[in-house]
């Protein structure tokens, strides 16, 4: 499973704006520049969570933007929703996908199982989470090329 960049940088857009002090909010611009994204696909970025009621314009002339919600509130879940449709690891879980072995693959189980800790953890995980640091790293994914008995 890979997750796409417009979530990944959903994200990256919205804890730029959580974590600032501006009661005008954070201009377009300031992102774009601190994130190292270009304007025309932060648009795209943009356009997306206000869709999703994520964020809004802060009030008044020449005003940034503003979450519509506490960090607390907004979870990873949410700004992933805000550009793909769901969480589903492989094409036979999303109900789409017409498999000849649906009925005897004794697979499906693991995936499924699996595509629902991901959708859980997502649901787990505010932004408030990551900006206190809430979540922990495994140290063994700190070393990409070291393999561990307990993975």
């Amino acid at each position: 499973m890979k997750i796409s960049t417009r979530t990944r940088y959903g994200l990256r857009t919205l804890l730029e704006i959580a974590t600032s002090e501006k009661k005008s909010g954070v201009f377009q611009k300031d992102i774009a520049r601190s994130q190292d994204l270009s304007n025309k696909y932060l648009d795209q970025i943009i356009h997306a969570l206000k869709t999703a009621k994520l964020i809004s314009n802060a009030k008044g002339k020449k005003s940034g933007y503003i979450l519509t919600r506490q960090p607390s509130e907004i979870t990873v879940f949410d700004i992933h929703s805000a550009f793909e449709p769901g969480i589903c690891i492989i094409e036979c879980l999303s109900g789409h996908y017409d498999c000849d072995r649906r009925g005897g693959c004794l697979a499906v189980n693991f995936w499924g199982n699996l595509n629902v800790k991901i959708n859980d953890y997502f649901k787990s995980v505010t932004l408030e989470d990551i900006i206190k640091k809430r979540i922990e790293f495994p140290e063994v994914l700190l070393h990409p090329g070291h393999r561990s008995s307990q993975i």
